[in-house]
C-alpha cells in the first residue's frame, strides 16, 4: 500500500467501528503511525484550524504540514484513493459521491445508538455527533422494514403456525414503540429518539441472529424444535441487551420488563388468531 504521510485522522475513540477502520488503515501501511489520533486529545493549536462541530459528525483528516482538513466522506477518498486511485475517481462521481455522504450521515449520526457508551462526568473533548431527527427517524423506519422481513421468512419456517405476512410483522415491530411510549412520557424529545433508536437496533440484533439459521435451511432441512429454540434463545439475548442499553441511558429498568411484557401480548395475541 502507498502510504499518505502526514495526515491524522481524528476519531471518536467511543466508536468500535471509527477505531477498526483508522486502525485498519495504518496496519494497511495506508497511513504512517501517527495516522490516527483520539478527538479527545484535540491540542489547542488544532482547534483553531478545526471545525468542532462538524469534526464531530464527519470524520477530520488533518494534513499536519499545510494545517488543513477534509471532512466525512472526502477524507476517507482521500485515503484509499491515495493507495487506489481508480476508487477515488469512481467515488467522486456525483451520483456516487451523494449516495456515499447519505450512508455516511446516516451511520454517523446514529452511530450513538448503534453502538452507545456511557456518559462521562469527566471534563473531556468527547466526539458526539448533532442530534439529528431526519436521519434517526429513517433508521428506525430502516430497522422497522429489516426486522419485519426477518420475522416474516422465519415465521414461515414453522410448519404447524400458519405463514405470517409482511404487514403484521412491521406492525408488531412499530407497536414495540408505541407499547413504550406511555412509560417515556416525562422524558424529553431527544432522550425518547435515542431510547427508540436503541430499541431498534436491538430489534435489528435478534434480526442478526436469527439470519443464519434463515441461510442454513435453504441448504439444511432444520428441525423445528431447533429453530423453536434458536428463536427463544435470541429473545433472551434480545432482552439482555436492552438491560445493558438501559443501564448505559441512565434509564429505568422497568423498560426493559415493559420491553418483554410486550414480547408476551404480541405472542399471546398471534397465537389466538392466528392458531
Amino acid at each position: 500500500m502507498k502510504t499518505l504521510e502526514h495526515q491524522t485522522l481524528l476519531y471518536d475513540e467511543d466508536c468500535p467501528l471509527c477505531q477498526a477502520y483508522t486502525t485498519g488503515f495504518i496496519k494497511a501501511g495506508m497511513l504512517d503511525k501517527n495516522g490516527k489520533k483520539p478527538f479527545s486529545k484535540l491540542t489547542d493549536e488544532e482547534h483553531s484550524f478545526i471545525d468542532f462541530k462538524r469534526a464531530s459528525n464527519e470524520i477530520a483528516l488533518v494534513d499536519n504540514q499545510n494545517k488543513t482538513v477534509t471532512y466525512g466522506i472526502d477524507s476517507l477518498l482521500k485515503v484509499i484513493g491515495n493507495s487506489f486511485p481508480w476508487m477515488e475517481k469512481v467515488g467522486n462521481i456525483s451520483p456516487i459521491k451523494y449516495l456515499l455522504k447519505k450512508l455516511y450521515s446516516f451511520i454517523s449520526y446514529n452511530r450513538k445508538v448503534i453502538i452507545p457508551n456511557k456518559k462521562t462526568e469527566q471534563n473531556i473533548l468527547q466526539c458526539i455527533p448533532s442530534f439529528n431527527y431526519k436521519y434517526r427517524i429513517i433508521y428506525i423506519l430502516f430497522a422497522i422494514i429489516i426486522t419485519a422481513f426477518t420475522l416474516y421468512n422465519y415465521s414461515g419456517l414453522f410448519q404447524d403456525l400458519p405463514k405470517g405476512n409482511f404487514s403484521r410483522e412491521a406492525i408488531l415491530a412499530f407497536g414495540q414503540i408505541i407499547f413504550q411510549s406511555p412509560f417515556l412520557l416525562k422524558f424529553d424529545k431527544k432522550t425518547v429518539l435515542n431510547y427508540v433508536g436503541n430499541l431498534m437496533t436491538v430489534s435489528l440484533f435478534g434480526s442478526l441472529l436469527l439470519t443464519p439459521v434463515l441461510l442454513l435451511n435453504q441448504f439444511l432441512e432444520i428441525p423445528e424444535i431447533i429453530i423453536l429454540s434458536w428463536f427463544a434463545i435470541t429473545v433472551l439475548l434480545m432482552f439482555i441487551e436492552h438491560f445493558r442499553r438501559i443501564k448505559i441511558l441512565q434509564l429505568p429498568p422497568y423498560l426493559s420488563y415493559t420491553w418483554a411484557v410486550y414480547r408476551i401480548i404480541a405472542l399471546i395475541i398471534i397465537l389466538n388468531l392466528y392458531v
